[in-house]
């Protein structure tokens, strides 16, 4: 048996089993190698920060040569170099003190940056540096991996939007018939709503800080007093292009990995209504899916196109917002100055992400294999006459004619309406000649307004 199908088939989660290489895009970003490389590169940077800006006077400058060497260090970092740091840590138990270690280790060769190894992890209290790494994979994780998803399912909904913004639907609120929309406008919805989120998304600072061991500089102003330390807290924090946080306890407080929860959750919430409403839409037979040779649908019924990579989607975006909807309630809570209980929710980022991707995955596997099916849109708008009862009663309204809702609602409000019917009650009306004429010209197929100009803008 090959080693990767084994350790597939041993995977305690289906993200490292059988939905691993859907997500392989994240495994650098938020596996313990990622957390591990993104602490390696903070250490790296703030001891950079020290010698290059701060003014210490027993840490010289450090030469280019130097500086290239500790930040190859960090470019370079290795699955093996990870490998080492866990190494570390079976004698130190503390994870983050390894890393610290293991730079040290790196650089005892260097006799010019020797008398600099006492800088690494300076004044750094475990969460200075835990909390900027969590930021850069989460900015990193947004940049590379999740906006491209975002992006790629909105362009893909904008072309069905635009390629079907004529196409008249019949509406369903309530589950029961309404007024007609287009396959292209119920889509151009749904850009809209991702297209905000995504800027929100998109948007949200990521914060961080460094500032001591209860966010005081408590170390920092013992060992030199005369530093702006929250001047320079700030520079190095905006320096990895993260947001600044000036207010903590020992924690940056999780406020921004909470507000990230929450706009991929708002994004995931909209991507379940969407499979669920197309879900619909194929059992109603308004679309069909394209059948993929060897697949099989049903293990006893042989017909059955199962909508399968919308129930996948639903599902996986459903596991990816309970996660999300506990780290938005549980980050921002911490006891007094500082407990562990974050530490370990933390590291589960990776996995409510993953599950939002395989989510994206599947939707767009899905909507590739759609085609309308306008004969069987068109069969529902012409069986459903009474949608035109809106527009009857509203011109109706228009020129004065008596209880106008009250007249197609006896008319049609349970009753068997066709197109007959529909058209003897309009002739029957005192209204001027063209506005009956438009009323009799009009279908439901056409009664759709403004929906095709609204799809075609989107």
């Amino acid at each position: 048996m090959p080693a990767d199908i084994e350790t597939q088939l041993l995977a305690l989660s289906p993200l490292d089993g059988r939905y691993a290489g859907k997500v392989d895009a994240l495994r650098p970003i938020f596996s313990e190698y990622g957390l591990i490389a993104a602490r390696v590169r903070v250490e790296i940077e703030w001891l950079l920060a020290l010698a290059d800006e701060a003014g210490i006077a027993e840490l010289a400058s450090l030469t280019g040569a130097q500086a290239a060497r500790l930040r190859e260090l960090a470019g370079t970092f290795s699955v093996a170099d990870a490998a080492r740091v866990k190494a570390i840590e079976r004698t130190t138990n503390h994870d983050v003190k390894a890393v610290e270690y293991f730079i040290k280790e790196r650089l005892a060769d260097d006799a010019e940056l020797g008398p600099s190894l006492e800088f690494v992890h300076f004044a750094c209290t475990s969460e200075d540096i835990n909390n900027l790494s969590y930021a850069l994979m989460l900015a990193r994780a947004r940049a590379d991996v999740l906006l491209p998803a975002i992006d790629g399912l909105v362009a893909k909904l904008r072309e069905m939007a635009h390629a079907h913004a004529d196409l008249p639907m019949l509406a369903r609120t309530h589950g029961q018939t309404a007024s007609p929309t287009t396959v292209g406008k119920e889509l151009a919805n749904v850009v809209a709503r991702l297209a905000r989120q995504r800027e929100v998304l998109a948007r949200l600072p990521m914060p961080g800080k460094i500032n001591g061991a209860v966010g005081n500089y408590n170390a920092h102003v013992a060992a030199y007093p005369e530093i702006d330390w929250p001047a320079f807290s700030r520079r190095f924090v905006e320096s990895l292009g993260l947001s600044w946080q000036p207010y903590t306890t020992q924690i940056e407080p999780h406020d921004g990995i909470a507000e990230t929860c929450d706009a991929m959750k708002r994004i995931s919430t909209i991507c379940i209504d969407l499979c669920r409403d197309v879900w619909g839409y194929i059992s109603l037979g308004y679309f069909r899916q394209a059948v993929k040779a060897g697949e099989v649908g049903s293990s006893t019924m042989p017909h059955k196109v199962n909508p399968i990579d919308f129930e996948n989607a639903e599902g996986n975006f459903g596991v990816g917002n309970a996660l999300f909807e506990h780290f938005a309630a549980k980050l921002p809570v911490s006891r007094w100055q500082r407990d562990l209980t974050d530490s370990t929710v933390l590291r589960a980022l990776g996995t409510a992400f993953g599950h939002a991707l395989i989510g994206f995955d599947a939707l767009m596997r899905g909507l590739d294999k759609l085609s309308v099916n306008p004969e069987r849109l068109a069969a529902d708008l012409d069986a459903s006459w009474e949608v035109l009862a809106e527009a009857v009663q509203t011109v109706m309204r228009r020129y004065g004619l008596p209880s106008p809702y009250e007249q197609l609602k006896a008319l049609t409000r349970g009753q068997g309406i066709d197109e007959a019917s529909m058209r003897a009650f309009i002739g029957s009306l005192d209204l001027p000649a063209d506005a009956k004429q438009r009323l009799l010209d009009m279908t439901p197929g056409s009664y759709t307004g403004l929906a095709g100009r609204l799809a075609g803008g989107i």
